[in-house]
């Protein structure tokens, strides 16, 4: 799983025929990192699980070509707070010919981490078999476009329940359009909401900085676990948005006059509070 992303342009074409050939050869080696190219601005999104990851990554690219760095930014996601129905017919008529599909689906929150799951419960009466992969199609399609800021929409269920065909003018096509729109109908019926991931954090350090360790953790929204003894060190378990984790690397060396270290792994997805959600919203408007 992607949590962290980072946007890189390469500064020639040389740079760039170059990135063609060594950016499959990281996936290969690591298949937790990955990247996509916006085919319209040239740039391309690196994607990772850490801040420290892709800094190694960055390090091995900046010695091989030239491109320019944006800043790092977190994966978020989006989900439904509630159950919603909708009911969506596309029509269209052009000519001789037209497009028509309608589609009821239900869609339903899910536990956290339950993941995206789609059903269908119509009779061949009502949607021929050969139109339903349209519908799962567009659903699939338009969750990864999002509802509220254009994030991916995770934990949840799409059941196609009903619909109508038209013996001409309906297509895979027009079965995908319907489910497309209907899904964007949830941003008003579904109050989506947006979400963080949360990281288990382990920092271990001398007892002298546990206070110190501590106080940061929680300006940064972290919430502690517990700790526990290790040897002569201690150790403090906390929950914090990867969010507030970007330079932590050097605040904590700081801290501790560079006796203290931390691991971290990601834990769940939890829903950003409003005040931090209106943040996200600027940064990403």
């Amino acid at each position: 799983m992607f949590l962290i992303e980072i946007m890189i342009e390469p500064k020639t074409d040389a740079d760039r025929r170059h990135l063609d050939h060594v950016l499959p050869e990281m996936v290969a080696e690591d298949p937790t990192f990955g990247f996509v190219v916006d085919l319209k601005s040239g740039r391309i999104v690196l994607k990772g699980i850490d801040e420290r990851q892709l800094d190694g990554k960055l390090d091995v690219l900046r010695h091989q070509l030239g491109i320019n760095i944006g800043q790092p930014h977190v994966a978020y996601r989006e989900t439904l707070s509630r159950r919603a129905d909708v009911d969506y017919a596309h029509k269209k008529q052009a000519g001789g010919s037209g497009e028509f599909a309608r589609v009821k689906i239900t869609f339903e929150p899910n536990e956290p981490g339950g993941g995206y799951k789609f059903e269908s419960k119509v009779g061949g009466d009502d949607v021929p078999w050969e139109f339903i992969p349209g519908v799962e199609r567009g659903v699939a399609l338009a969750k990864e476009n999002g509802l509220l800021f254009g994030f991916p929409v995770i934990d949840f269920t799409a059941t196609l329940v009903d619909g109508k065909y038209h013996d001409v003018d309906s297509s895979v096509l027009a079965f995908e359009i319907a489910a497309r729109a209907a899904f964007r109908e949830l941003r008003d019926k579904a109050s989506p909401k947006l979400l963080e991931p949360i990281m288990k954090v382990e920092v271990t350090t001398p007892e002298d900085y546990v206070g110190d360790v501590i106080g940061d953790l929680n300006s940064r929204r972290g919430m502690i676990q517990g700790t526990d003894q290790r040897g002569n060190a201690q150790v403090i378990i906390a929950m914090v948005p990867l969010a507030n984790m970007f330079g932590y690397v050097s605040t904590l060396r700081s801290m501790s006059q560079g006796r203290a270290n931390f691991h971290m792994d990601y834990d769940h997805y939890e829903a950003v509070p409003q005040a931090v959600a209106d943040e996200v919203v600027k940064k990403y408007a």
